[in-house]
């Protein structure tokens, strides 16, 4: 098999470590491959990808989708980051819990997060490239967000004071949601 796919303590997040081809020229990896995944437990349908820039202590998130949720298959192709997932899903019994992991462009490490889970992550090196693949197309319309520094939540950022767009800096905490604009 040419990748390890992990279950992490949140059911459905997945760690995925790709087999890395290293030589004196540089590196080969597949960043993925339908059946190899299929094969390995992520048996899923991705339909969009996305590409992120962002410089040092730029903080993305949190958002999730509700009418068209996505999941996401998520790594750094430059730099690094702390990606997080928060599980929204009203009826989980790890509502409100938080997974957090380095992704580097030296690891290559990747994460799956599935649908009815919000998505963040913040830039810990000069900047980051970051690739994700959706298995939803993007619906502005839906897109629907719980501020970062929720204190319900709890998240441990490795920064402080991050960069964030207008929009992430005024999104709701969680008990301001009401439940109809949460997961089910």
């Amino acid at each position: 098999m040419s990748i390890r796919i992990s279950a992490t303590e949140l059911p459905g997040i997945l760690l995925i470590e790709p087999r890395v081809f290293e030589d004196q020229r540089g590196f080969f990896l597949e960043t993925h491959h339908q059946r190899k995944y299929s094969q390995a437990g992520l048996d899923v349908n991705f339909v969009q990808d996305n590409h992120s820039h962002s410089r040092l202590n730029t903080l993305r998130g949190l958002h999730y989708q509700l009418a068209h949720p996505q999941g996401k298959l998520i790594y750094a192709t430059s730099g690094e980051i702390f990606d997080v997932a928060v599980d929204l899903r009203r009826s989980s019994s790890t509502f409100r819990k938080w997974y957090g992991v380095r992704l580097s462009s030296e690891t290559h490490l990747q994460i799956y997060i599935p649908p009815g889970f919000a998505h963040g992550f913040c830039v810990l090196s000069d900047s980051a490239d970051v690739v994700y693949k959706c298995t939803e197309f993007y619906d502005a319309e839906d897109e629907l967000g719980v501020l970062w520094s929720d204190p319900d939540i709890g998240i441990r950022w490795p920064i402080s004071q991050p960069l964030l767009s207008a929009k992430d800096s005024v999104l709701p905490v969680l008990s301001q949601l009401p439940a109809d604009r949460l997961p089910y």
